[in-house]
């Protein structure tokens, strides 16, 4: 059997940082908090709840003076008011690009713009950035949402107009997303587009698609509620015949593998290496049996 590994698959620079920066702060203080889980992959949760990572869900959870860590995705403005109150000692490991979204789109809503931010609008990332560009934003996740921002630009009467998307969203639909949205707005407005997707994401979307055209079966390696590696496993389908959406090795199908003389893998950015090498390494020593593309 033939591999062929994306060079872009695992955890992209966000991710491993806030990861080996929370191992890091675990040892050293015993215990420490996190609001929500650090990266959508339960076993690289587990493996820190081990060493002292605790994950609660709601600021209200977190008792007074103890150390909190705030996940790559991000948290919406008005949490870091309650941190303050409550003298919690933050560690801020919000990824930079995300960082950077909502100093834009915070400087977007100073000045009167309204915001189109595309994301998955129960995403931690998009519901964080959300709250920076209050009161004049809306969250376009599919082309039925696009229609109603446009009705509420036209009612609000506003003519500057700012895009940006979540980190890892689709290029595909961003790209389309536009067209239409160009399409709607009135000819006298001011659109200013921001395709806020990270390069990392971007470019693991182009290899995964690459890849996916070569190969007759692509494994997708990741946690099922990663949003990126649900992308990816979207854009396999798309170039591929068969896909597979996997978290370990006890998610391999083997014997439906082994149908396969070509198979392509990619993995999503929450991914730590040693599953993907553990993967992969079971691939390369799987023989091809009952061919059915011959």
């Amino acid at each position: 059997m033939e591999v062929i590994f994306g060079k872009r698959a695992g955890f992209c620079p966000g991710v491993k940082n806030a990861v080996i920066k929370t191992e890091k702060y675990a040892e050293q203080f015993g215990k420490i908090y996190c609001l929500g889980q650090l990266i959508h992959n339960k076993q690289v949760t587990e493996k820190l709840k081990l060493k002292g990572l605790k994950i609660v869900d709601d600021i209200s959870d977190v008792p007074n003076d103890v150390h909190l860590i705030i996940r790559a995705h991000g948290i919406p403005k008005e949490t870091y008011k309650k941190i303050e109150e409550k003298n919690i000692k933050l560690i801020d490991l919000t990824c930079p690009k995300v960082l950077q979204i909502h100093k834009q789109v915070e400087n977007y809503a100073e000045n009167g713009y309204y915001i189109i931010l595309m994301g998955e609008k129960e995403h931690p990332e998009v519901i964080g950035t959300y709250s920076f560009g209050k009161p004049n934003i809306s969250i376009v996740e599919n082309p039925e949402d696009i229609k109603t921002t446009i009705e509420d630009i036209n009612k609000k009467d506003i003519r500057n107009i700012a895009i940006v998307s979540q980190t890892t969203f689709s290029m595909d639909k961003f790209e389309q997303y536009v067209s239409n949205i160009k399409k709607m707005i009135k000819k006298d407005s001011n659109l200013e587009v921001n395709k806020t997707i990270c390069d990392a994401t971007r470019l693991r979307q182009i290899e995964t698609s690459q890849i996916a055209k070569q190969v007759e079966l692509m494994i997708v390696i990741g946690g099922k509620n990663s949003s990126n590696t649900k992308k990816l496993y979207e854009i396999s389908l798309k170039e591929c015949n068969n896909a597979m959406l996997v978290e370990t090795i006890d998610d391999l199908y083997l014997n439906y593998i082994k149908r396969f003389k070509k198979v392509g893998v990619m993995a999503g950015a929450s991914t730590p290496k040693d599953i993907i090498d553990e993967i992969v390494e079971i691939l390369e020593k799987t023989k091809t049996e009952n061919y059915i593309y011959g």
